[in-house]
């Protein structure tokens, strides 16, 4: 019935709007509901952390916490395991599989796991961030709305980044940064045909904030910087690159999961647990450290004091030091362990603290060691840009995030420099981001259009099956015969089984046609062993890249261990144009107006 409603909205708006004009209206309805979700998960999380701390005030050393983290994450891992059955997709990096693998088609249950599943880590104390959700289910919203109206899978993609880029802007009320987060994470290339959708979304996610949650995520108070405190941001930016590899190493040894050989439920306990006396000895680990973030930049930095068993110790400069650069180290210890006992999260709202805390180090040592005064705030607003810059390789993002959060650009060089500094450290590190990483080395999923529309082929529509087999017991002189009927300029070699022995080339032949050969002379002496064999079940953009590392046109593949045809490089290249051509054409969002 669904399926029926669709198809005849499909064909209704096909007749009254434009496809590109159709797609403009879906961002709108995309980003109102990416908004909606955004602003309804950080305002529940908000009352459930609230009201931890309000248990948590009442009884004594807040013991609280050592367990509220473990049935966090118990509760869950039970909704995952009994109710959503495992079909939950956590993470931006499935966004991405979906988007290169799946034609970009999330499933529909992500719209509302997400939300249950997030706000039950982080409300009850897990210590990781809400981005990752929001941006998930965000992208759920736009994938199925795309599907619900039969667009093709450019265009679903377009409507998964407009979500995801409504979910930030509704979060951070920074449309700017929003649309850039979509562009460099999941797009991965800015147009103006993609960014128009992405700018109405991420509009329309502001809007509902506002009018929602007038409520502000961080008020910041920056000053104007001083060229004094350059040698200081500079400093900063080595510091926050070198971080931004920590957090990535960290966070992908961690994420994979810990206890793996124990049941899931007894990994959720006892994650929840050993996180919960993390959170006893450093209590900003709590959830995703927002609350303790904005005390410190509002100069309160006695808040760090608050609910710690060792308070009066932290009266003493030296160990106030030493406690700011242990929670620039635990926040994403804490982070990895949340997400690998089976919690839902994001290292998005772990890195902005990690970053924070950086930078709030630097300038609360500077300012002890008398060299020069630092502002504090600025030192914490440009830290968490640093941080996000080298862990997303996302600089503009970084830049304009806090600068929109800012509510001005007075700290844009210092953004600038600090971003770039540390963004280059990580790239020398590695050459993609905390999500890539994984796909790219483990799963063989690459960034960039030019595998999306590789990939976008299917190997079947570019074998050729139309050959000429041959056995290698074959005599030469009938071979010989076989050529002269023949136009094929290469010959499969199999065996009784259809498996492949060799190819005979026939430019290899041609050099051999006048020499002496004997009686008993056969196939198998002139046949060779090709240079590589693609596997039918390959990527297409894994068989360019063997085109591109061999010296031929030409090679064998194999299914199932059986000889099926050949691909020839000059087919695929003709195949990847007509994509390329029709890629193009749906891009442009302006065409046939």
């Amino acid at each position: 019935m669904l399926k029926s409603i669709s198809y005849k909205i499909a064909r209704w708006r096909m007749r009254q709007n434009s496809q590109r004009n159709f797609l403009i209206y879906c961002s709108v309805f995309v980003g109102f509901f990416a908004g909606l979700a955004a602003i309804a998960l950080k305002f529940l999380v908000s009352v459930m952390e609230d009201i931890s701390r309000n248990i948590s005030s009442h009884l004594p050393y807040h013991i609280i916490y050592v367990f509220l983290p473990a049935l966090g994450i118990f509760l869950t891992v039970a909704y995952q395991h009994l109710i959503n059955r495992d079909r939950i997709q956590k993470g931006i990096g499935n966004i991405l599989i979906n988007i290169k693998k799946n034609r970009s088609n999330i499933k529909y249950n992500n719209i509302y796991s997400q939300l249950i599943t997030s706000s039950l880590t982080v409300g009850f104390g897990g210590s990781s961030g809400l981005e990752a959700p929001i941006v998930s289910t965000g992208a759920a919203i736009g994938s199925n709305t795309g599907k619900f109206f039969n667009l093709s899978p450019y265009e679903k993609t377009v409507l998964i980044a407009a979500g995801a880029s409504a979910g930030i802007a509704a979060v951070f009320n920074s449309p700017i940064a929003g649309v850039l987060f979509s562009l460099e994470i999941l797009i991965g290339e800015i147009t103006i045909p993609t960014l128009i959708p992405l700018l109405i979304a991420s509009a329309t996610g502001v809007v509902v904030s506002k009018l929602l949650y007038s409520g502000q995520l961080f008020h910041l108070v920056t000053e104007g910087w001083a060229m004094s405190a350059l040698p200081f941001y500079i400093l900063l930016g080595l510091f926050s690159g070198w971080i931004s590899v920590y957090i990535s190493k960290v966070a992908v040894m961690l994420e994979k999961g810990i206890l793996k050989k124990q049941n899931r439920y007894i990994r959720a306990l006892a994650g929840g647990l050993l996180l919960g006396l993390m959170i006893i000895l450093f209590p900003p680990l709590f959830g995703e450290g927002y609350h303790y973030l904005q005390a410190v930049l509002n100069g309160n930095i006695d808040a760090l004091k608050e609910e710690t068993f060792f308070s009066s110790w932290l009266s003493n400069p030296l160990i106030m030091i030493v406690f700011i650069a242990a929670l620039v180290f635990t926040k994403i210890i804490a982070a990895g362990i949340t997400i690998g006992a089976g919690g839902n999260g994001g290292t998005f709202a772990p890195t902005m603290f990690t970053g924070a805390f950086l930078g709030l180090f630097v300038a609360f040592t500077v300012n002890l060691l008398g060299w020069v005064h630092l502002s504090t705030s600025n030192f914490i607003a440009v830290g968490m840009a640093g941080a996000l810059s080298g862990v997303l390789h996302a600089p503009l993002t970084a830049i304009f995030l806090i600068a929109e959060i800012t509510g001005g650009y007075v700290l844009f060089i210092p953004l600038m420099i600090v971003s770039s500094i540390s963004y280059i450290i990580s790239r020398l590190s590695s050459s993609h981001n905390i999500y890539w990483h994984e796909l790219v080395h483990e799963k063989n999923i690459h960034p960039g259009q030019d595998y999306d529309m590789l990939n976008a082929i299917t190997l079947d529509s570019i074998i050729t099956k139309d050959y000429v087999a041959v056995k290698k017991e074959m005599l030469l002189t009938d071979f010989y015969k076989l050529l002269s009927t023949s136009n094929a300029n290469r010959f499969a070699v199999l065996d009784n089984d259809d498996a492949l022995d060799g190819i005979v080339w026939i430019d290899l032949v041609r050099q051999q046609l006048f020499d002496h050969i004997s009686d008993n002379a056969t196939v198998a002496d002139i046949m060779a062993v090709p240079p590589s064999i693609i596997d039918y079940d390959q990527s297409v953009s894994s068989v360019m890249e063997i085109f591109d590392s061999v010296d031929v046109w030409h090679l064998p593949v194999i299914q199932n261990d059986r000889f099926v045809g050949f691909i020839s490089k000059s087919t695929l290249l003709s195949r990847y144009r007509e994509v390329l051509i029709k890629q193009k054409r749906e891009s442009d969002l302006f065409a046939h107006l």
